[in-house]
């Protein structure tokens, strides 16, 4: 007896995740459009396993802040760059045959950087033309899943953030490669930074956090 579920019949409670497997790029582009795009949820694609994670509020507030403290450190540096928040590459993926490109991914939050200029006025992500974010945040993702997706899609630089803990991946020939900073941003400590203003934010509150961030930030320029 073959059992069959739909969506809406699925849980997923928050800091949770959910795994299918076997889906066809078909009915992932099924389930997309199922979930519709003003959802908390987030997706992962890669060669059939499809993951669906519900953020923890926990979750929200780090990407949130760490969001912040990269468009701090942009706008400081007088550096062009473009957000797309945790928008998905789904209309891209959708021209794509499942032979080139079995992937999908909507990340916590990216930016273009390099190639802001390129994404001005742009509302929706077509990869067949347009390039890849320059950067990608994730906040407590352990799955190789996702990783594999960002290979898949050429997202240059991925930053992963978990445990109080901020790694820098850097894509080299089809695979990430750990660094210690951030080839985005020079000899600018960047991460240390952000790490430590994290935890300030922790007594004394976001807002508080952002300023005293940006006056680090000046700080370490001015050096």
């Amino acid at each position: 007896m073959v059992v069959t579920l739909q969506l809406r019949q699925i849980d997923v409670q928050p800091g949770q995740c959910l795994a299918l497997r076997e889906i066809s790029w078909a009915e992932f582009e099924a389930i997309l459009e199922e979930l519709g795009e003003h959802r908390a949820a987030r997706v992962a694609y890669y060669q059939g396993l499809l993951e669906i994670r519900m953020p923890s509020p926990e979750h929200e507030v780090d990407k949130e802040l760490i969001g912040d403290m990269v468009k701090i450190v942009l706008d400081e540096l007088e550096l062009d760059w473009e957000p797309y928040g945790s928008t998905t590459f789904k209309r891209c993926l959708q021209r794509a045959a499942p032979t080139q490109m079995a992937a999908g991914i909507e990340p916590d939050t990216y930016f273009y950087i390099q190639n802001a200029r390129q994404m001005i006025g742009k509302r929706r992500l077509d990869l067949s033309v347009d390039p890849p974010p320059d950067l990608a945040i994730e906040i407590d993702v352990t799955s190789k899943t996702h990783l594999s997706a960002y290979v898949a899609l050429g997202v240059p630089e991925l930053w992963c953030y978990g445990g109080g803990k901020l790694q820098v991946f850097v894509l080299n020939q089809a695979e990430y490669v750990e660094m210690e900073t951030s080839p985005t941003f020079g000899n600018l400590p960047v991460i240390e930074g952000i790490l430590q203003f994290l935890q300030f934010s922790l007594t004394e509150g976001s807002s508080t956090a952002r300023r005293a961030f940006r006056q680090w930030v000046r700080e370490a320029l001015a050096q």
